[in-house]
C-alpha cells in the first residue's frame, strides 16, 4: 500500500462525506477507496471513520488525523 495515496483517499472521503463521491472525485473505483482507507486504518491500528449505510463521519481520532 502506498500510504500517501491512502491518506489522500481518506481526506477525499472526509471532504466528500462518502466513498462513492470520493471515488468519483479521484477517478478510481469505490472498492479501491474503501480498500485503501481500511488498510490505512489497519496500519494505524485505529478506526478513522464511522460507516453507516447512509453516511460516513470521522471518529474523534479520524477528525484529529484529518486536521
Amino acid at each position: 500500500m502506498d500510504r500517501l495515496s491512502a491518506m489522500e483517499m481518506f481526506v477525499s472521503v472526509v471532504e466528500s462525506r462518502g466513498f462513492t463521491a470520493a471515488a468519483g472525485r479521484l477517478g478510481v473505483s469505490r472498492a479501491s477507496v474503501s480498500k485503501h482507507v481500511l488498510q490505512l486504518e489497519e496500519s494505524l491500528g485505529a478506526r478513522l471513520l464511522n460507516r453507516t449505510t447512509r453516511r460516513v463521519s470521522g471518529t474523534e481520532l479520524g477528525n484529529a488525523f484529518y486536521e
